[in-house]
């Protein structure tokens, strides 16, 4: 980016621009400075003790073409002063000639944020002689990114649930404690931008944008080292920071390779073997160890397609021995021979992360931005006693991308022949209509279909009035032989009777013969009519006796009466008392005693 930072630079427009004092003490105030073109951050020497005497230091921001400058205040601690005479902060426009300012403690900017209209800002810190102030620590970012925060913005600044913030670059040396790890979370009292270095979200020196959520805390929260961040091991809080990382899965490796490895024989004279495939990060020690006297040494891993490389975590020989790398370079290859280094964000150097600090532990590094390939080398920089790996790499499997045209060359274009556009819609494809005769071949389908529709009601209409014709079916109904049968009666089902001709079960003959009793005709039932309109319907009295009628012998009232049912009797016309009820008088046996 467009930037200059430090100390006033001597001559003779710029020492007009400042009082002689300042002149005098030419740089000497400048501390933490990383500025790019999309974002930085600044302070004072010695924050956050106390600044020095006599100090003074210029910074010129200037935004990309076509955007603003907005100023993020951290913190201004300058002695007060009338007028902040000793100590202030100034902010310019060179351009406009605008000021913001001067600040000192009593006299600070009215927002923590201030959103300006320059593209280009001269910042202005100068002191005197004072006994206390912390200084100034501020960041600024272009106006594209409006939800610009200060490095020193914690997880309790915020009440929502979910919360997505800018991070300027530069935070990651700024004082501030971070509690927990990028798996279980970060305590809510994390100080947020330097928590999202630490979990590999954004890069320092790029600084982005990040998305988080607040979730319930936890018990305890891990220590861990990660992106050159060394984080605390802290006690339950109410909330917990979680940021949102897309690929970052453990990647898979098909094959290790190695510049050399160590072949071990201890005491005993038994060989222990350091080779390459000792390095994955999940095989029991040893690990991976370079020959001894090998100042060049590398590791190689081969993932067997490409894939995008999002992180690293690198570990020392564990248990055995006291070997571990402190720091190393990364590079890439695409089919194994040629090598290509990994600069990082800044694309201007090699990259050297920060490696282990002992054999045991685990550290974590993010490639920002990721690394697409299929091999990748790690070269020790720096490393104790021995050159000594375990790794993983973190990622995803790369997106489908289409394959790109090939390129066709131009052609000198054709003289563009004007077609008519029609008014009408177009036509419906497979059916071509003349318009002359579009109008008669409407009327000539629709006639068509009343015609149908009116054979279809015709027809359905004769099928109903011969359904209602159709005599109804005969059902015999009769009891006995000598009744009438009735038709549509209701009560009748040709079911439920026996067919014509059809012997009744027959009943054994107790005390007697009863094989010989007659079976007695009986008349016709009398009807009832009920109403003038109403259907006749047989009696279910017994008719009246005829000549010749005798009654079946019954022994008692428990005995079936011969082989047909007996019948109720009708009641007399005129009026009979009650009786009482008595066995019948049966007639006696030839020869029996009188009863």
């Amino acid at each position: 980016g467009r930037y200059t930072s430090g100390a006033v630079q001597n001559g003779e427009t710029e020492a007009q621009r400042i009082t002689p004092l300042l002149r005098r003490r030419l740089g000497d105030g400048c501390g933490h400075t990383v500025l790019t073109e999309q974002s930085g951050t600044l302070s004072s020497r010695n924050y956050p003790g106390t600044y020095p005497n006599h100090t003074a230091c210029r910074w010129q921001l200037r935004a990309p073409p076509g955007t603003s400058l907005i100023v993020a205040f951290g913190d201004v601690d300058l002695e007060p002063s009338e007028h902040c005479a000793h100590s202030s902060l100034l902010l310019a426009d060179p351009e406009s000639g605008t000021a913001y300012g001067p600040y000192c403690r009593n006299a600070g900017p009215a927002t923590p944020l201030l959103v300006t209209n320059s593209s280009a800002i001269t910042i202005l810190f100068n002191s005197t002689s004072h006994r206390s102030g912390r200084g100034l620590l501020l960041s600024y970012a272009s106006s594209q990114h409006p939800d610009l925060i200060s490095c020193l913005v914690r997880g309790t600044h915020f009440s929502q649930e979910r919360v997505s913030v800018y991070c300027p670059a530069g935070c990651k040396d700024i004082e501030g404690d971070i509690w927990g790890n990028v798996k279980q979370g970060y305590r809510d009292t994390s100080v947020l931008c330097k928590a999202a270095v630490h979990a590999g979200v954004v890069a320092d020196e790029a600084g982005g944008q990040v998305t988080l959520s607040r979730e319930k805390g936890i018990t305890l929260y891990e220590s861990a080292f990660a992106n050159g961040l060394h984080s605390k091991r802290g006690s339950l809080s109410e909330k917990r920071l979680l940021f949102h990382k897309a690929c970052g899965d453990a990647l898979e490796v098909a094959a290790f390779n190695a510049s050399s490895w160590w072949q071990e024989v201890d005491t005993l004279g038994q060989e222990r073997s350091w080779a390459a495939e000792r390095a994955a990060l999940g095989t029991p020690s040893p690990s991976w160890a370079a020959e001894p006297g090998t100042d060049t040494a590398w590791l190689e891993l081969d993932l067997g397609t490409r894939r995008n490389i999002t992180g690293i975590v690198t570990k020392g020989s564990a248990e055995i021995h006291d070997f571990y790398v402190m720091s190393y370079r990364v590079s890439s290859s695409r089919d194994g021979k040629n090598w290509r280094p990994y600069r990082g964000s800044s694309g201007q150097e090699d990259k050297v992360f920060e490696g282990n600090v002992d054999s045991l532990g685990e550290v974590s590094n993010a490639f920002i931005p990721p690394i697409t390939t299929r091999y990748l080398r790690i070269t020790p920089q720096s490393w104790h006693q021995r050159a000594a790996l375990k790794v993983a790499l973190l990622g995803c499997q790369m997106a489908r991308v289409r394959a790109a045209r090939p390129y066709v060359p131009s052609v000198p274009k054709e003289v563009p022949v004007h077609i008519p556009i029609p008014t009408s819609r177009p036509p419906i494809p497979g059916i071509a209509l003349d318009p002359e005769k579009a109008g008669s071949t409407l009327l000539v389908m629709l006639l068509i279909g009343v015609f149908v529709l009116l054979c279809s009601s015709l027809l359905l209409l004769a099928f109903l009035c011969r359904r209602r014709r159709k005599p109804a079916t005969k059902l015999n109904c009769g009891l006995t032989k000598g009744q009438p049968k009735l038709e549509a009666s209701p009560v009748c089902s040709l079911g439920s009777l026996p067919p014509p001709g059809a012997t009744l079960p027959s009943f054994p003959v107790a005390l007697g013969d009863l094989s010989q009793t007659h079976s007695p005709e009986y008349a016709e039932p009398d009807v009832v009519q009920v109403s003038p309109s109403s259907q006749l319907s047989s009696s279910t009295f017994k008719p009246p006796p005829e000549e010749g009628y005798t009654l079946p012998l019954v022994l008692s009232h428990y005995d079936v009466p011969g082989k047909h049912h007996e019948y109720a009797e009708p009641l007399p016309p005129e009026p009979e008392y009650a009786t009482p009820f008595g066995e019948p008088e049966l007639p006696a046996a030839p020869g029996s005693p009188p009863a």
